[in-house]
Parts: structure tokens; sequence; C-alpha cells
């Protein structure tokens, strides 16, 4: 769904929140917390983060290059890094 802009921060949680339940739906998001980091958070490897990074480019249509990983660890850094990119 390339091209589907979230106009808000919590819309833009809810497209995280599903990418994540498909890469790992066993899971408990609730122990995620805004600070959390993801991977280690929901025990997510390398490869499957890109997966979910790629999954996110098709739904909101912002890439994050390999250079930023480290800057989107987060579920308050990744939403703020993509909703940056969408304005």
């Amino acid at each position: 769904m390339i091209g589907t802009h979230a106009t808000t921060k919590e819309e833009l949680q809810r497209i995280i929140f599903a990418q994540l339940r498909g890469l790992a739906p066993e899971a408990d998001l609730e122990d995620l917390r805004p600070h959390d980091d993801i991977r280690e958070t929901l025990e997510i490897d390398s490869f499957d983060f890109l997966n979910f990074l790629i999954a996110l480019n098709q739904e909101v249509g912002v890439e994050v290059p390999e250079k930023d990983y480290g800057r989107v660890n987060t579920l308050e850094s990744l939403t703020a890094y993509l909703l940056a990119r969408m304005q």
C-alpha cells in the first residue's frame, strides 16, 4: 500500500503494531513501551527487523536506509522518524 500516509502519531503506531503482529504473532505487544528497544523486547532478529522496515516502507512510503537503523530502534524513535519524513 505504498503512499498511504498516516497523518497522526496514533494512526502510524497502529500501522507499526499491525506490521509487528505479522512479524512476531507470538509476541505480546503490550510489553512494548515507547522507549524499549523493539528488537530486544520482541526478540526479533536483524533479518526480521529488516523485513519489518521494508513492510513499513511499502505501507507508508518511507524508506529507512541502513545507516539510520540505529535511529529507529524504539517505538517512539521509529514513529518520530517516519512522521518527520511523511510530512
